[in-house]
């Protein structure tokens, strides 16, 4: 079986916003009503004019980031700190510190490109996506405890689903770019132990014995099929590098990976052979990845964390 990557689709969904994303991108339906308005009663005759009193400017909110202007709250990070720490059940170090502040960033940088593209995200749409969680969930008090676990109130949960809303509309927008085919080669490879039975195999095959044979020999149950797979799919650059550069029928040298050692032999090559799932999975991912380096590298991302 092919060691292949096994990450998710958007880096914005690691475990710090794990139940959030989960909610959003599964659908889950849960709500909680919206907050009944508190207005004054109305008067018939309008009061006069009375001196305002001085009031003190509000004390500016503690910062953890501002990316391209737009602020990341100290509290709003706190608070994602323990939802990562809940979800985990260890005590964090300073990487998962730094974990948590990448996906904030990353989210961030994703929903402004959305609203760059047009994408907006209204109070109607937020509220839509609640009763929607709302009807796969046994009721609304199950979204309502849910959101206390968290430590959620109905004005921060309504901004942070707008938010992974938006990043996620992106999000599918940079997949879709992954074109359905791309160059790939059809292998087949014999693993061994060690630089020993590597060299031996090899040997065989320079003196005239089949591949597909020797690799059954090696491999019977899947004699060594590798199956189709694009640039950017194998784990082991090496491994991808060497089948590319061979033409079918050609065999490679001894590769060592810390799999083991391996021998190589293209079966067929097709320079746009439909990607199969997991394969345009994996490159998907991989689009992503650039995507938010590249934002990043475009962006004014300060850290602020005291």
């Amino acid at each position: 079986m092919i060691t292949r990557i096994l990450v998710w689709l958007p880096r914005i969904c690691a475990a710090v916003l794990l139940s959030l994303f989960w909610l959003v991108a599964a659908s889950c339906r849960g709500g909680v009503p919206e907050p009944t308005a508190i207005l004054p009663s109305p008067t018939a005759v309008q009061p006069k004019e009375t001196p305002t009193p001085f009031q003190p400017s509000p004390t500016p909110q503690s910062l953890a980031a501002r990316v391209n202007g737009e602020a990341i709250t100290l509290e709003q990070f706190n608070a994602e700190l323990a939802r990562y720490q809940a979800a985990v059940g260890i005590q964090l170090a300073t990487g998962d510190q730094q974990r948590v502040l990448d996906d904030l960033i990353d989210r961030l940088l994703l929903a402004q490109a959305a609203a760059e593209a047009g994408f907006s995200v209204d109070e109607e749409a937020v509220q839509q996506r609640i009763d929607e969680l709302v009807s796969r969930l046994d009721n609304e008090q199950s979204l309502v405890d849910w959101m206390a676990a968290q430590g959620y109130t109905d004005e921060s949960f309504r901004k942070d689903l707008a938010s992974s809303m938006a990043a996620a509309w992106m999000r599918d927008r940079i997949a879709a770019e992954v074109p359905a085919k791309a160059e790939q080669v059809h292998t087949r490879q014999i693993l061994l132990a060690n630089s020993e039975e590597a060299a031996g195999a090899l040997a065989r095959l320079q003196a005239g014995e089949d591949f597909a044979g020797l690799a059954e020999e090696y491999d019977p149950i899947a004699r060594g099929d590798l199956g189709w797979f694009p640039r950017g799919y194998l784990v082991d650059e090496r491994l991808e590098e060497a089948a590319f550069q061979l033409q079918p029928g050609e065999t490679s040298q001894v590769i060592e990976t810390d799999s083991g050692f391996h021998l190589l032999q293209v079966i067929e090559r097709d320079p746009a052979h439909p990607l199969a799932p997991d394969a345009r999975l994996t490159l998907q991912i991989q689009a992503l990845k650039e995507w938010l380096e590249t934002r990043r590298s475009e962006s004014d991302i300060q850290i602020l964390l005291p």
